[in-house]
This record gives structure tokens, C-alpha cells and sequence, in this order.
């Protein structure tokens, strides 16, 4: 088993670009349009077909049954992430993303692992800012074994002392490994708080040394009850199996699980627009090279602009054809890695371009050449080439994941917490295609141009390096209001 908060993942499957394609797709294909870009993409779009239905105590169901190959993938989506983590207690989603390998009524600890990579399969989870996800692979005929133990985690998770201790053990652990320890983790690591004022999505998701030491059992168990429960969740199987057999085990399986009392508790706090622009200087004891950041407030996931800020970043920054790759890296040589992505959540969102110097270089000297490239993609021609591409990367990965049980349902899963619908999984090809390079700029004028930034300079502080402190000094003005 695997636990992991992985940042870059998360931003991919935010922007609704995080899906997967089959080789022979074939290209973006049109009349001349706007902007020097052809017109409607010529593509036939496959679609993603399911079953959907509900049982009686909430639990919604997806199942997915398609293609060879004699494997299936059980995958439970709980509508809790790092923003439900309760105020001071930062990091109980991801601690009950670990939590929930510890064993129940009739599990062992780690047993997952023996009843997934035992029999050929895999097992993993992750964490999010909305929502905890477990992922299981199996060969088809373990199935009803794999319903059963989700099932039994489900309604009769040990929440026991000696597991809380050491799981949290673990978390603080993953947080000095990833955050304190990697060179750029206490970069971005900041960034949440440093766009969200108000929004508990300013806690980062894998939480903070200091609350999880302050948890007790008593919150830990209260955090449970609240919502992992079946009214919170989304069962899913995709992959080689019989609909009929696996609704039948789902309804003997996850049927007697009661729907408990009580409404769930969900996040009503709306983030302020900002009025002005700020900066922030963050140094920390292990910076080789220095680093910038620009950030801006962003739309959510439902936004129209969803699919062509979706585009605007594989502009932007995918592969090494990407604009920010060759101005900074190849042409200029002021960078030697450089990114943009769109965090685009339920409630908000933020676009971030960043980029790690090359060489001993002031990190502000690389704020002004990456707004140029936002700006100069967002008025500058784009030809019709560059967007064939990246409108090509993106179904290209989308597609190839499909001929995997376990992208197809994770592509549900992300369509139906995200927005609500599983139908999305069919809408967000469609309208990536029709993306054309109007719509990026429009997009990008919107969120980016003449609107405030938080500009983030990140390098070394010498004095700190002897007392290695948990959280990146930082010195800010102008915030925003």
C-alpha cells in the first residue's frame, strides 16, 4: 500500500486533465478560426459508458464493466478532504488516508495489502483538498472479496489508540520527508495560505506537525463519525466483470450499512476577491537555487473557463516545448525547471506560474519573465500547430488511461466529486476540443491580466539553517483584502 499526497497529481486532476488515450486518435483537425486556429476539431469522441443507482443508506454506486483483460478496479471516493479537516486540526483526512489500511471488525492491519498485491493486484489512496480516495486492482475474480473488505473498513474501522499513534507517527514523518526535508517543499507547501485568507483551503493538506501532535483519540473518532459514512461516499467498479453479479454483492455487502443521524457537516466560507498586490519573501535552511512564484486568484472547477485554463497550461508548461520551457530554460537560460498549473477546486482556485533559478541569480529576477510569457500568450498569436498539440497531449492522455479499469474510474470518480456528475467524464473531451485560442486568451485576461498577484520569492536563509524551523520564514506587505 501506498498513501500519498502528490501535489502535481492533484493539480492534474483538478483541472479535469488528469484522465488517459488510446494510440491513433487521430489530430485537431478544421477550418481556419480566430486567433490563426482551426475551427472545430474533426475528432469522433469515444465516450466513457456506466451504471448509476443509490442505496437506500446513500452509498452511490458507479459501475463501469468494459473491456478484456480479467481485471476490475473497487475504488471508494469519501467526500471529505484537507479543507473538512477541523480548524487546529489540520491533517486528519490525510491521517485517516493511512488510518484506514489499520484494520477493522474481521481486518488485520495492512491487510489490503494481502488481499490486493497478494493476488496480482495493487492498492493505493491519496488525499485532496475534497476529497480522500481508495484505489484497489484486482484480477475480476476477487471482486466480491474486494467489496466485502471495503465494506467491513467502511462500517467497522478500528479507530483505536495504538493505530492513531503510530499513523500519526507516519504523517509527521511524510511531512519532514516531503515538506521540511525537500529542497522546494516549504514553497509549495506555503502556497494555500498564501492565496486563501478565509477558505480552509489555505491548510495544506498534509497537515501541520503542531496540530497533529495537539490531536487527541476523542477528535480523531468525532472526525470519523462525521464523514465516513456511506451517504458520504462514491463506490465504483470499472473493469472486466458482471454488472448483475456485482450489484448483487454491493447491495448483500454495503446494504446493511445504516446511513447514521445527523446532517454531514460541509464548508460554507466564500474567499474574498483580492483588491491589491502583494509579495512575500520565504527562505528556508535548504534552498540550492533560488525561486519565484506569481499567483493569482483563479475560478473553481465548474467554471467556463475550466477547459481553456485546462489548455492554457499544457501551453504553457507541459513538455519541453512548452512556452514557459523555452523562454526560460532553453532560450534565456535564467531557469532550469519552470511551471504553471491551474488548482482549479470545488469551492476556488488559483493559477501559479513558478520557476527554480539555473544559477545564482536574485529569485526576483524571474518573476518579470514568467508574467511575460502569461501575457505574451495571452495577446500574442498562438498558432494553429501549437494548439493541435497540446489539445493532442491532452487526449492523448486522457484516452490511454482508458484502457485501464483503474483511470476509467478514477476519471468517474474526479467527475462525480468534483462536479457532482459522472456525465462530466464525457463533457470535458468535447469541450477541451473545442478550445480554440480566443478562449485561452480570454481566460487568461480574465484571471491573469491587470488583476492583482501574489508574487512569492523563495531562497536561502543562511541563519536558518543551523535551526532548521518546521515552517519557512516570511516577511509580506500589501495583503491582500
Amino acid at each position: 500500500m501506498v498513501a500519498e499526497v502528490d501535489k502535481d497529481r492533484r493539480r492534474w486532476l483538478a483541472c479535469g486533465a488528469g484522465l488517459a488515450l488510446a494510440a491513433g486518435v487521430p489530430a485537431v483537425a478544421g477550418a481556419a478560426g480566430p486567433g490563426g486556429v482551426r475551427g472545430g476539431p474533426a475528432l469522433s469522441l469515444p465516450r466513457l459508458d456506466y451504471q448509476a443507482f443509490a442505496l437506500d443508506n446513500g452509498l452511490q454506486v458507479l459501475l463501469q464493466p468494459g473491456g478484456a483483460g480479467g481485471m476490475v478496479s473497487v475504488q471508494v471516493w469519501y467526500r471529505v478532504g484537507g479543507k473538512d479537516d477541523p480548524e487546529g486540526r489540520s491533517g486528519f483526512a490525510h491521517l485517516f488516508e493511512h488510518l484506514m489500511f489499520k484494520g477493522s471488525r474481521h481486518l488485520q492491519p495492512e491487510q489490503f495489502d494481502r488481499l490486493t498485491e497478494d493476488v496480482g493486484g495493487m492498492n493505493n489512496a491519496f488525499t485532496a483538498e475534497d476529497v480522500t480516495a481508495y484505489q484497489n486492482l484486482v484480477p475480476s475474480h476477487h471482486l466480491e472479496r474486494l467489496l466485502w473488505a471495503e465494506a467491513e473498513r467502511m462500517g467497522h474501522l478500528d479507530v483505536s489508540d495504538p493505530h492513531f499513534q503510530s499513523e500519526r507517527k507516519v504523517v509527521i514523518e511524510e511531512f519532514n520527508e516531503r515538506v521540511l526535508a525537500a529542497p522546494y517543499g516549504r514553497l509549495f507547501n506555503a502556497l494555500p495560505a498564501l492565496v486563501f485568507q478565509r477558505h480552509p483551503y489555505r491548510r495544506p493538506v498534509i497537515g501541520s506537525v503542531a496540530d497533529l501532535e495537539a490531536a487527541t483519540l476523542a477528535d480523531v473518532r468525532a472526525f470519523h463519525a462525521a464523514y465516513y459514512r456511506p451517504d458520504n461516499a462514491v463506490l465504483i467498479v470499472a473493469g472486466d466483470f458482471e454488472a448483475g453479479a456485482a450489484r448483487a454483492a454491493i447491495a448483500r455487502y454495503f446494504g446493511p450499512l445504516t446511513r447514521p443521524a445527523g446532517d454531514i457537516p460541509r464548508v460554507q466560507v466564500a474567499e474574498p476577491r483580492w483588491s491589491a498586490s502583494r509579495q512575500t519573501i520565504l527562505t528556508a535552511p535548504n534552498v540550492p537555487l533560488p525561486a519565484a512564484a506569481v499567483l493569482w486568484q483563479g475560478p473553481d472547477a465548474r467554471d467556463p473557463d475550466a477547459a481553456a485554463l485546462t489548455v492554457a497550461q499544457a501551453l504553457l508548461a507541459q513538455g519541453d516545448a512548452s512556452r514557459l520551457d523555452a523562454s526560460l530554460v532553453h532560450r534565456q537560460r535564467l531557469a532550469q525547471q519552470t511551471g504553471f498549473y491551474a488548482q482549479l477546486l470545488q469551492d476556488g482556485g488559483y493559477l501559479a506560474a513558478f520557476a527554480i533559478a539555473a544559477g545564482p541569480r536574485p529569485a526576483r529576477a524571474l518573476v518579470a519573465p514568467l508574467r511575460a510569457e502569461v501575457e505574451r500568450l495571452a495577446r500574442g498569436p498562438i498558432a494553429a500547430e501549437e494548439l493541435d498539440r497540446v489539445r493532442n497531449q491532452l487526449f492523448t492522455g486522457v484516452l490511454a488511461g482508458w484502457q485501464a479499469p483503474w483511470s476509467r474510474a478514477e476519471s468517474l470518480g474526479t467527475a462525480m466529486i468534483t462536479h457532482g456528475d459522472p456525465a462530466r467524464v464525457n463533457r470535458e473531451l468535447a469541450e477541451i476540443a473545442a478550445v480554440q485560442a480566443a478562449d485561452v486568451q480570454r481566460a487568461l485576461r480574465r484571471w491573469c491580466l491587470d488583476r492583482p498577484t501574489h508574487t512569492v520569492l523563495y531562497q536561502q536563509d543562511a541563519a536558518a539553517s543551523a535551526a532548521r524551523p518546521s515552517a519557512p520564514t516570511s516577511t509580506a506587505a500589501g495583503a491582500p483584502r
